[in-house]
């Protein structure tokens, strides 16, 4: 099992120690052309977790290539590229041009763009024509038929999964009650996704048998057992990093004396007992 970071939770750059606490970095979503994102305040602290309505902010495609991409492969870590868009042929010119990486993660789920993309199954098929890199779909929890989408993109090539992305929601001022966040909602992220994480994880692996990385509300190294116990192979660290730069040493610790190949899919054989 290896521990990744959730693309956006982590500056490699900026944080090379943190990073280094991982087996694979997961780069901030990379688009064809530069975004400045959205109009702050786009980060907003609830009880319930964090909103953040950044927007894909990131330099575009030419400059990442050219200047950030040869400077993070200096930290000598494997590296996962999330790549963005909105339409096929974004995805996949930008799959085109990578290489010497680990993976590619395709962002099919970000809930602070306006834009409308091609269905995920297009955007992966037009993907694995590009690239013969490993593809990782990463799937929104708030499609009504999880399973069904999962199926779709493994049909179209996806050699894995990547669940789940934050699922819109909104804060509002305690005083005038208008919305925290300049856009409005946000992607919600922390603990509170836990529960969702875990049922997409599980509906996704038994619909496919793909290998998935498993993400939201990881804190603890239970939390990184349960993701397995429902057919992660791989966790990745999202929101507990701004609080917690040391979270992956300790979550490691603390998973140390677990046979985590035991742990693996254990919730699935609950569920064929319950059934």
């Amino acid at each position: 099992m290896r521990l990744l970071n959730a693309s956006g939770c982590l500056d490699a750059l900026t944080a090379p120690e943190v990073a280094r606490q991982l087996d694979g970095f997961v780069t901030k979503t990379i688009t064809p052309l530069p975004r400045e994102g959205n109009a702050p305040p786009r980060i907003a602290e609830t009880a319930h977790g964090m909103l953040n309505a950044i927007g894909l902010a990131n330099p575009g495609r030419e400059r990442f290539l050219a200047e950030t991409l040869p400077r993070l492969h200096e930290l000598k870590l494997p590296l996962w590229i999330s790549v963005g868009g909105f339409c096929a042929a974004d995805y996949a010119e930008t799959c085109a041009a990578l290489a010497g990486v680990e993976a590619i993660e395709l962002n099919l789920s970000c809930p602070n763009v306006d834009e409308a993309a091609d269905s995920a199954a297009e955007i992966v098929a037009a993907c694995r024509r590009a690239t013969t890199l490993p593809l990782y779909a990463k799937l929104s929890a708030a499609h009504p038929d999880l399973g069904e989408v999962a199926r779709a993109v493994a049909a179209a090539g996806a050699d894995g999964l990547s669940l789940i992305n934050t699922l819109r929601g909104m804060a509002l001022h305690p005083r005038t009650l208008e919305p925290v966040l300049a856009r409005g909602q946000g992607g919600l992220s922390g603990p509170s996704l836990k529960p969702v994480a875990l049922a997409a994880v599980h509906t996704c692996y038994a619909a496919t048998k793909l290998p998935v990385v498993g993400m939201g509300g990881v804190v603890t190294g239970q939390d990184v057992v349960e993701l397995v116990a429902c057919g992660a192979r791989d966790v990745a660290l999202g929101t507990v990093l701004f609080s917690d730069p040391d979270a992956p040493s300790r979550v490691r610790a603390e998973i140390a004396s677990v046979d985590l190949d035991e742990v693996f899919g254990t919730a699935h054989e609950a569920s064929e007992v319950l059934a």
